[in-house]
């Protein structure tokens, strides 16, 4: 056999165990409430080759390539265990088993890892949480579309309604069509109908209410059948306590804010002060995309090397906020063109680092740049650290980081050398280092963290939605602390 005839042969025979592993994965994901992710990506819901690269793209993470063949006997032990809702990293655990020594097999390895997640300890699954989408712009329809994806199992979080000012003819076709088609995400991964006559969009069976309103004092949501809801504000109208607590209307619960907080409103960065919220708090903001792609790698900088200081240079996408050409604004700079301009602008995300970083004493500064690219930004850290390190060590720390740390699911690790903004479009991360622009020199350290501004931040939104509403469930192995 040829070496051309022997790797067409292997990739074909890795197919075939990839393809055996989708009804497992989506069994376990419909019948348990289990999630099966690969190094912090879920697996549910994929295509063949979507595993393969999902196992490819390891050795940008872990230094190696991760084969199927490797995973599927963790996989194929999961399905042999009592197991609860609870999301199951089969990547992880084929990593720490590689340098477990002890010699168990895979099923004595992987029951003890999950141990916490099955038998009388795994916990019940929960009733839907009912969700409720006031605006229905970038951010919301992105929300939508993760919102749909998560109700695949039955449980956790259920889109109930979306509310909206009525706009021209046929508003609801004109939404529903927004979407379906997406200029820089994509398709819609499913099936979308439109029911004009009981105002309702039906996406994957899921079926959404329109609500059309121009006050959030006008709805009472128990009319719809809609009780002790989440509501998600991404119109960023009201950013205060008083301006926001108008949607707590009745059969809504809590209010959460995809913007900046203002005053005593909580600016909440999942995975690094989530677990802070109380939980009597009925009003919350998840930050900026901006706070949210810098907190958790300067929280992991912080806790390992200390900061004395930093500064922070986002090189960011335009928004909706701009002017296609030319025109007034009430901003110096942003009434410029986006799409031909670099515009310099102004960032809350430094002062808003305070917030969600409150024993960080040190200064952070902040300044953006918006450049005439529609997605995906790039954040430049540049810190003063509290001890001298070496190039090696800050990138080795923020590998372990992006594998096994708690801020696993919010900081990603990529070494491609030729990696650029469009290749992070879709990714699920608050951010992600490059590790070939890191620069070490002493107590100096510059980090370049790519964001995807929309999507990236909307996957922020929504797990600060399933912890407060109780449907994020435990993941395994448990992180390294």
């Amino acid at each position: 056999m040829t070496v051309n005839e022997d790797s067409f042969t292997n990739w074909k025979h890795r197919e075939e165990i990839a393809e055996s592993m989708i009804p497992i994965i989506g069994k376990l994901h419909r019948e348990r409430d289990v999630t099966v992710l690969l190094h912090s990506r879920s697996l549910v819901n994929k295509s063949v080759v979507s595993i393969l690269k999902t196992h490819r793209f390891a050795r940008q993470i872990a230094g190696e390539e991760l084969s199927v063949t490797e995973t599927l006997p963790f996989l194929q032990a999961l399905t042999t265990l009592d197991l609860g809702p609870s999301q199951i990293d089969i990547g992880l655990l084929a990593e720490t088993y590689r340098a477990d020594d002890q010699g168990k097999s895979v099923a004595e390895f992987t029951a003890e890892a999950v141990a916490g997640a099955t038998g009388a300890n795994k916990i019940e699954r929960r009733e839907p949480r009912d969700v409720v989408l006031y605006g229905f712009g970038r951010i919301g329809r992105l929300l939508a579309r993760l919102l749909i994806e998560k109700s695949g199992s039955g449980n956790g979080l259920r889109l109930r309604a979306i509310v909206v000012r009525r706009g021209s003819e046929q508003d609801i076709v004109k939404r529903a069509s927004l979407l379906r088609r997406d200029s820089v995400h994509g398709q819609f991964q499913g099936t979308i109908t439109v029911d004009e006559a009981n105002s309702t969009i039906v996406a994957n069976g899921n079926v959404i209410k329109v609500i059309y309103a121009d006050d959030p004092t006008e709805i009472d949501y128990t009319a719809y059948g809609i009780d002790n809801a989440i509501l998600i504000d991404n119109t960023g109208k009201w950013r205060d306590r008083e301006g926001l607590s108008q949607h707590l209307r009745p059969g809504v619960d809590k209010v959460v804010l995809t913007a900046p907080g203002k005053g005593d409103v909580p600016n909440i960065v999942h995975g690094v002060n989530h677990d802070t919220l109380k939980p009597d708090e009925r009003i919350m903001s998840c930050a900026s995309c901006t706070t949210n792609a810098i907190v958790p790698p300067l929280k992991a900088m912080a806790d390992e090397y200390g900061v004395l200081r930093g500064h922070v240079e986002t090189v960011h996408s335009f928004t909706n906020d701009q002017n296609l050409l030319d025109n007034h604004h009430k901003s110096e700079r942003r009434g410029r063109s986006a799409p031909l301009n670099m515009v310099i602008t102004e960032t809350g995300a430094a002062s808003a680092v305070a917030k969600a970083l409150p024993d960080l004493k040190a200064p952070i500064t902040g300044s953006s740049i918006r450049v005439p690219v529609p997605n995906v930004s790039i954040a430049i850290l540049n810190l003063q650290l509290g001890r001298a390190t070496d190039r090696e060590e800050v990138l080795d720390h923020l590998r372990n980081v992006s594998l096994t740390s708690p801020l696993k699911r919010q900081i990603d690790f990529i070494s491609a050398p030729d990696a650029v903004s469009s290749d992070f479009v879709g990714s699920r991360h608050a951010s992600i280092v490059d590790a070939g622009a890191l620069k070490v020199d002493g107590d100096n350290a510059i980090l370049y963290l790519w964001y995807d501004n929309e999507f990236g931040y909307s996957c922020q939104v929504v797990r600060v939605v399933q912890y407060v509403s109780g449907v994020e469930y435990p993941t395994y192995p448990a992180p390294a602390v």
